[in-house]
């Protein structure tokens, strides 16, 4: 499989992590607050890749603290497909962009 460019990983995937990243908030907010933290600065990455347009936002910070909260976008064992499914795509996000 080939890697995908950064606006290709965002047209699949961010209209998915917008309503995965609420869901995962609502669903396991309770024992794992950081779903809190990854809604947070998923928004914030959504937003300056809109403001961007066709140029390359700058998100070094974002996924910095995202790689920091979610240990590398390692999946806690008591989660469900969507929470396992937001840090994949996060992760794919984070590396498309990184390339």
């Amino acid at each position: 499989m080939s890697e995908q460019t950064f606006n290709e990983v965002i047209t699949n995937h961010f209209e998915k992590l917008d309503l995965y990243t609420t869901a995962i908030t609502r669903a396991h907010g309770k024992n794992h607050p950081e779903a809190y933290e990854v809604r947070e600065l998923f928004e914030t990455i959504s937003g300056k890749v809109k403001d961007a347009g066709t140029n390359k936002p700058d998100l070094d910070a974002e996924f910095a603290q995202l790689r920091k909260i979610t240990d590398n976008y390692a999946i806690p064992g008591d989660v469900c497909e969507t929470y396992a499914g937001t840090f994949e795509m996060l992760s794919e996000v984070d590396k498309a962009y990184q390339a």
